[in-house]
């Protein structure tokens, strides 16, 4: 007599679906899914492509310039290869595609394009730009409420819209240069830059930094306290002005309240 198969708990059930979907060998759901006029194995191939067709215009609307720069056929074959090593984690798609910066710099196929990892990390920092809470920035008469030793050990928050990026590329140029309207020419040999990206009402701002700077903004963004910064910032730029740097840091609005 032969037995009945058991039937797989539901966590089983979305861990075979999961894996079937990233990988065509892997059959062990295709048992479990009824045929109703479509082949089992059809009917999950229709959802695989609906699946990775949808992922792969996820990681084109954030990285529009990495899709331009490698041509639009490639990114496509590029995105099947990294949704299969990094599947979301999350519902929200634009959250997904974080780590393509990293894939890309140890992708073989885009070993000739020692840049384009940096573009897309310019692109998520943009990304995250564009999604980031507002915050209440930080008001000078507080600032000024604290004594000397207070402000030394003061953490301070950053607008979280903000990233600071460096790269041995012209980064900015060359997404600029990739925009709507734009010629495409962009020199890449113009050296490295440290930018500032961040959102300033509804607009994406990309800003390039001096040394000293840039080490302020990135030490305090990193949780450091006042002090450790401003240390930071003079061993990057000894002749920095601080009195001006922190200035603008309160007229920049890029200190915010706690929350």
């Amino acid at each position: 007599m032969s037995r009945r198969r058991p039937m797989s708990s539901l966590r089983e059930l979305q861990a075979g679906f999961r894996a079937a979907l990233l990988d065509e060998a892997e059959a062990r759901v295709v048992s479990e899914i009824i045929d109703d006029g479509l082949g089992a194995s059809a009917r999950l191939a229709v959802y695989r492509h609906h699946v990775f067709t949808s992922l792969t215009d996820a990681l084109g609307t954030t990285y529009p310039v990495v899709c331009r720069l490698v041509d639009r056929r490639f990114f496509g074959w590029l995105a099947d290869r990294y949704v299969r090593a990094h599947p979301p984690a999350s519902p929200c798609l634009f959250e997904y595609g974080g780590e393509l910066a990293a894939f890309l710099a140890a992708f073989p196929a885009c070993a000739h394009l020692p840049w384009l990892a940096d573009v897309a990390r310019l692109e998520w920092a943009i990304n995250g730009a564009q999604h980031a809470p507002g915050a209440t920035p930080l008001l000078a008469d507080i600032w000024r409420s604290l004594d000397a030793d207070g402000l030394a050990a003061l953490t301070v928050q950053v607008d979280r819209s903000v990233t600071l990026l460096e790269s041995p590329w012209p980064v900015d140029a060359i997404w600029r240069a990739n925009q709507a309207g734009a010629d495409g020419a962009v020199d890449l040999v113009a050296g490295a830059v440290r930018l500032e990206v961040r959102r300033i009402d509804d607009d994406i701002v990309l800003r390039a930094l001096p040394a000293g700077s840039f080490a302020l903004r990135a030490a305090l963004a990193a949780g450091r306290t006042l002090q450790e910064a401003v240390d930071r910032a003079l061993l990057a730029e000894p002749a920095l002005n601080l009195a001006r740097e922190i200035r603008a840091l309160l007229d920049d609005g890029m200190l915010v309240l706690p929350g």
